[in-house]
């Protein structure tokens, strides 16, 4: 009864290409991450940071407009519990990202480093399966599409638990310097969380198809 009642009564259709830029931004941020992490020039990593920074600064406006949005439209596509969750997991992961960036440079971390080089490629690659999975929100025909990409985020977050765990075990077996040992650790767990921050995403996206198709 339900579906029956969203399919006779129109739905507000304004959402989906906020959601497609939030998650657009996402991708942007991601790949703007993975190149400073690979950049050896100092100065270049620090233009790419304040690159960074404009990128969350966008998402955090972004997610303003959808919950605004929100508040004020009386039918919606979707639960507004599941409209508010993937968008605060959309800016999550931003931030998450923002975070790992802006700690690298503070810390002053020595660059590139394989492990994290890693990590952000992963986050690369889930931030695009996002941005796959939430473009298809706009016709739930699509639900194929977004169920493969939640089931590929999930892996990949899986294979970023791994190579966290790793590193950690090294980190200790290896490094002698209790300060950059905590300098190291920190970083690559607000990585890791970006990671996870993104499978909460799809786990969002996982529902709403499951309450929609």
């Amino acid at each position: 009864m339900a579906n029956l009642f969203k399919f006779l009564i129109p739905q507000e259709r304004k959402f989906f290409p906020m959601f497609e830029k939030a998650s657009g931004n996402v991708v942007m941020i991601a790949k703007a991450l993975v190149q400073m992490v690979n950049e050896r020039d100092g100065l270049k990593r620090k233009d790419i940071l304040r690159e960074i920074e404009k990128l969350e600064h966008i998402g955090d406006s972004v997610a303003h407009e959808i919950f605004i949005e929100l508040g004020t439209t009386f039918i919606t596509p979707f639960d507004r519990e599941d409209i508010h969750a993937l968008t605060s997991a959309l800016d999550d992961v931003a931030d998450f990202i923002h975070g790992s960036a802006k700690r690298m440079e503070m810390y002053k971390l020595s660059l590139p480093d394989s492990t994290i080089s890693r990590l952000a490629e992963l986050l690369e690659k889930a931030a695009e399966e996002l941005h796959t999975a939430v473009s298809g929100l706009k016709n739930l025909k699509n639900a194929d599409i977004i169920k493969a990409a939640c089931v590929r985020i999930n892996s990949i977050e899986n294979h970023a638990d791994d190579i966290f765990d790793t590193a950690i075990a090294s980190l200790f077996d290896n490094q002698v310097n209790a300060i950059e040992i905590l300098k190291s650790k920190e970083v690559l767990s607000v990585l890791e969380t970006a990671t996870d921050k993104c499978e909460d995403a799809a786990n969002v996206l996982e529902a709403i198809i499951v309450k929609n198709v």
